[in-house]
């Protein structure tokens, strides 16, 4: 607008928010699926589409996790509107890891802000391996999951969807989504004696 580039998020399939600088940055990254929005508006316009029980997937995705540690994961929301404001409220706190030509977590284009995203990552790698207790709230379904999948035989998908109530997808999405990608956990897929999906934290 006016020639300014506008800070522009996306959504993917598994619930991922990343921050991009502007737009054209976000397509440059050319995220699966993802979803774009600039605006409380635009991100109205994207949830009025989604199934139900999406923004509280979305939120219950990263409450709790830094920059959103304060934030508390919830069973449902008094509706969509108020979802959406929450949610664009709380995704504010991203931009402050965006810089010039930066992104939160999809891969940048200068080499010094990429060289930079990978410090904070290797970081934040570390502090979570480190220790455990920073990446749930006590007593939450992450955490009941993170502690299962830390046993020697890890947790099977039908146990997480069991705990949580999760759907499948979910429980990929957060795998993939909460702990690899902003945990920087490192987690092992596998197949059980009983050929069961199975995850398990290394």
């Amino acid at each position: 607008m006016n020639g300014v580039a506008m800070n522009t998020f996306t959504i993917d399939a598994t619930n991922n928010i990343t921050a991009f600088a502007s737009l054209d940055e976000a397509r440059a990254a050319k995220l699966n699926d993802a979803e774009y929005f600039g605006s409380a508006q635009e991100l109205a316009k994207l949830a009025a589409s989604w199934p139900r029980n999406r923004p509280v997937e979305i939120w219950n995705s990263f409450a709790g996790v830094a920059p959103f540690t304060s934030l508390q994961p919830v069973k449902r929301f008094t509706n969509r509107t108020v979802a959406v404001a929450r949610i664009w409220k709380a995704v504010q706190a991203l931009l402050g890891n965006v810089g010039k030509p930066a992104a939160h977590v999809a891969p940048a284009k200068g080499k010094q802000k990429k060289d930079a995203a990978k410090g904070k990552r290797r970081h934040t790698a570390r502090a979570a391996a480190k220790d455990t207790a920073h990446m749930a709230r006590e007593g939450s379904k992450k955490a009941e999951v993170i502690d299962r999948m830390c046993r020697s035989q890890g947790a099977t998908l039908a146990e997480i969807m069991e705990l949580t109530g999760w759907q499948a997808h979910t429980v990929r999405g957060f795998v993939s989504g909460t702990l690899i990608k902003k945990l920087g956990l490192k987690v092992e897929s596998f197949r059980s004696k009983e050929k069961e999906r199975t995850y398990r934290v290394k």
